[in-house]
């Protein structure tokens, strides 16, 4: 059963940088004929989607909070989604999960009810001095 393996989080001061990558479980599932959205979950909030990218990466989409910090973009010949996270701030502190979607499009960005396939474990990103 397909579900997205997000990596890179860890602890990062205010101002800093991290890259979020997810890849699809089992291997042989491949995303390009997918579009991916980033979702984010900080404690006690409900989950919600903070970019998204279409299967041929043409188009691209980020909420208000995160747009002009985050970069979304993915390589789909290592079958791989990149979230890059400049200018962090303490309130982008949340567990981050990938996923795909059941849209075409990215506009507006996709909320969970777009979500198909079951959730990965996410990756823990924090903001911290």
């Amino acid at each position: 059963q397909l579900h997205l393996v997000e990596s890179g989080g860890g602890l990062v001061q205010p101002g800093g940088s991290l890259r979020l990558s997810c890849t699809a479980s089992p291997s042989g599932y491949t995303l390009d004929n997918y579009s991916i959205g980033w979702f984010r979950q900080a404690p006690n909030k409900e989950r919600k989607g903070v970019s998204c990218i279409t299967s041929s990466g043409g188009s691209t989409n980020y909420v208000d909070s995160v747009s002009g910090r985050f970069t979304i973009s993915r390589d789909n010949g290592k079958n791989t989604v990149y979230l890059q996270m400049n200018s962090l701030k303490p309130e982008d502190t949340a567990v981050y999960y990938c996923a795909t979607l059941t849209t075409r499009s990215c506009t507006p960005v996709p909320g969970t009810e777009a979500v198909f396939g079951f959730w990965g474990q996410g990756t823990q990103v924090t903001v911290s001095s």
